[in-house]
This record gives structure tokens, C-alpha cells and sequence, in this order.
């Protein structure tokens, strides 16, 4: 088991008191399975800071402007391949079997789809388990790595760190022909309105169920290896 993707998968979560407090825990994390490359965990520096020093409710209001207002940032990821479409719902099921298989058992109001979701299904996995999985999605993820880095958000990281784990480029073909999508004006709603006109949306997650990845993570923090010493291996979750 790797902690990484649950540290991953807390930070995509919608902001909590708990989560903030964190910060320095997820950090440590991160750092101490050295699963991301240096350059990657220190681009995550700025939203682990952001983490410690924004109000609570200016990062919820972030968040629900990025993920939640703007139908190409979706966190859910069969959003940006099959919208509304009925090839949907089959991938959810196929997906939701997969999870069982692993013994994992979906127990938030969240779709199976939704990243924080996926990533804490791989972090049960082995790396090379992790890596197959993140692949499937990678094009998603590298579309939505480049979409946030286009706005200059701190989450941006986040998604380039999985891409760049998944060995996906924003060249390849499939990125780009998700991002030749126009972007969501998340201040326009009107808009938006109409984009979401046939599709359920809730600004913001239900206060009883949320990501079950950040209240398991953040209620173990106190099982976090220390930090590996120089000259010493990174310590591995198994």
C-alpha cells in the first residue's frame, strides 16, 4: 500500500479543517515514499502552502470555482470522455467491479470515477499496478494538468505530478484533442447554466460524506514513517 496516492487524493479533496492541518503530515508523505520525482514534490510546495496560510473558506471558495463550476476541471473523470452520453454508465460499472475485485468497497456519495476515488484505489495497489491504472487515465489527467497550469493554480501540480508518474505526455495525441475543448468560464454562469443543464452538479460535497480518502488518511497520521535520514532508503508502505 502506498501512501503517496492517499496523500495525492486528500489534496484533491474539498478543503476541510482537518486537511489544513495536515499540511506538513502530507508533505512528509510524500517525501518520505519518494514516489514523485524532486521536481514534482517541490512544485506541490505552493498548494501545500496555501494549505497553511488561506482561510479556510477562501480555499473551499477555490475550490468550488475550479473543480465544481467548470465542466473541463471535473475531477470526474469519464466526464471528459463520455459527458452525458450512455457509454457513461457501463464505464462506471466496469469500474466500480474493478474496484471490488481489489477489495475495495465504495463508501462515498462521490461518483466511482472521481479522482480522489481512483487514487485511493491505487494506493492499494502495487506500483506497477498504479502506474497501469494511472495510464488508462492519463490523458485525462495530463489535459486537466495543463488546463490548471493555464490559470496558474496550485493544484496544477498535483495533476502533472500523476502524469509524470504515468509517463504521459501533454503532446500526445489524446491530450490534445481533449484540450481542444474551450475552457469553462466558471464566471459565467449562464454559461455554465447551460452546460449543466442535463447534469446533476452540487457546489460542494455533501458536509456527511466527502472524500472517505482524507478522513482515513488524516485520522492515521500518527502511523506516518519517519523521514528517511540521509543515505538511507525511502521507507515503502506495503
Amino acid at each position: 500500500m502506498s501512501r503517496t496516492f492517499k496523500a495525492l487524493s486528500a489534496l484533491l479533496c474539498y478543503p476541510s479543517a482537518d486537511l489544513k492541518d495536515a499540511g506538513d503530515d502530507i508533505a512528509q508523505v510524500l517525501e518520505a515514499e519518494s514516489m514523485m520525482s524532486p521536481a514534482a514534490l517541490k512544485a506541490m510546495r505552493p498548494l501545500l502552502q496555501d494549505l497553511k496560510d488561506m482561510n479556510l473558506y477562501d480555499l473551499q471558495e477555490r475550490y468550488v470555482l475550479l473543480f465544481d463550476r467548470s465542466r473541463t476541471l471535473s475531477l470526474n473523470l469519464f466526464e471528459h470522455v463520455h459527458g452525458e452520453s450512455r457509454e457513461r454508465g457501463p464505464a462506471m460499472v466496469d469500474l466500480l467491479e474493478t474496484y471490488r475485485a481489489g477489495g475495495f468497497e465504495l463508501v462515498s456519495s462521490e461518483l466511482p470515477d472521481h479522482l480522489p476515488i481512483l487514487l485511493e484505489f491505487i494506493s492499494t495497489r502495487s506500483p506497477d499496478e498504479a502506474r497501469e491504472l494511472l495510464v488508462d487515465a492519463g490523458h485525462i489527467i495530463a489535459a486537466l494538468a495543463e488546463r490548471l497550469g493555464r490559470r496558474e493554480s496550485s493544484y496544477a501540480a498535483v495533476l502533472a505530478g500523476l502524469a509524470e508518474f504515468a509517463e504521459i505526455e501533454k503532446s500526445s495525441e489524446m491530450v490534445q484533442e481533449l484540450l481542444s475543448v474551450i475552457d469553462d468560464d466558471p464566471e459565467d454562469l449562464e454559461a455554465l447554466d447551460t452546460i449543466w443543464e442535463e447534469a446533476e452538479v452540487t457546489f460542494g460535497p455533501d458536509p456527511n460524506a466527502g472524500c472517505p480518502v482524507s478522513r482515513d488518511m488524516l485520522a492515521n497520521m500518527d502511523t506516518i514513517p519517519p523521514k528517511p535520514q540521509p543515505g538511507q532508503p525511502a521507507a515503502m508502505t506495503e
